[in-house]
């Protein structure tokens, strides 16, 4: 996947989940945007999908959102979507997923990762599903209110979820003293992952030529959000990537089994 990274990595410190939005359409270029981009994207990770809807979600949308409100006056939305047959489904739909959150991001327009307080038979009526897909996530499209809606600050209020653990609480391996540039600033990248509740599931082992990013503990889903912990850290790998090519390091992913879930090599 070609990743804009200094647009992307500007997106990744603007990025914040929104739940109240105007009613104001986007533009026709900026939906035929949205199109294109979906379709390149889906050539990039096999087993996930990303499609664009121009139609309001309102009857997606089940009220309230787990612990995160109710999202209003989204004018469109994008679904997720993933072959369950696929060993790493969840893990690349983050990875996708948030590849869309940050071109949103980008344009200067509101989104916010919804888990499974949705309706996917609404979903449906929108987009035809192979034999084994799912809609794993979808997130709201729109402007959202220049200023916080009070259910917003209530919400933060209750779990501040831009709040961080620092980096020597998640990660072992080589010494924080000897990390390379590189290492620091996909870590740094990484750490602002947004995550499920703030759970901030991610791992990291590091090393002087790759990171390895794993779950703190097996269990798949959380019940407050319905969205899995791989689900999760595959959104930390891309931010952990965008970071790397940030610093000048290109590299690939491998993905790995059980609560490891992949280690990013550096290839240069």
């Amino acid at each position: 996947m070609i990743i804009p990274t200094e647009r992307w990595y500007d997106a990744i410190f603007k990025r914040r989940s929104r739940r109240a939005y105007l009613t104001k359409a986007l533009t026709e270029k900026e939906i035929e945007h949205f199109i294109s981009f979906c379709q390149n994207l889906n050539h990039c990770v096999t087993g996930v999908r990303i499609i664009f809807v121009p139609h309001d979600p309102e009857t997606v949308l089940k009220g309230a959102i787990g612990s995160y409100g109710k999202i209003k006056g989204a004018p469109m939305y994008a679904a997720f979507i993933g072959d369950i047959n696929d060993t790493h489904v969840q893990e690349k739909v983050g990875y996708l997923g948030e590849s869309f959150i940050l071109e949103a991001t980008a344009l200067g327009l509101g989104t916010c990762w919804v888990g499974g307080f949705f309706k996917p038979e609404e979903v449906a009526k929108h987009i035809s599903f192979g034999a084994h897909e799912k809609v794993i996530s979808i997130t709201p499209v729109g402007y959202a209110l220049e200023e916080h809606s009070l259910t917003e600050k209530f919400f933060y209020r209750m779990k501040p979820h831009h709040k961080r653990q620092e980096l020597d609480k998640m990660c072992s391996g080589l010494p924080e003293n000897e990390w390379p540039t590189w290492v620091r600033t996909s870590l740094e990248a990484a750490r602002l992952s947004p995550s499920a509740v703030n759970r901030q599931p991610w791992r990291f082992i590091v090393d002087k030529d790759w990171i390895k990013i794993s779950v703190d503990k097996p269990d798949m889903v959380s019940n407050l959000s319905n969205i899995s912990k791989r689900l999760d850290c595959g959104i930390a790998m891309l931010h952990l990537e965008i970071g790397a090519l940030t610093s000048g390091a290109k590299g690939v992913w491998e993905y790995l089994g059980g609560e490891d879930i992949a280690v990013f090599r550096i290839s240069n």
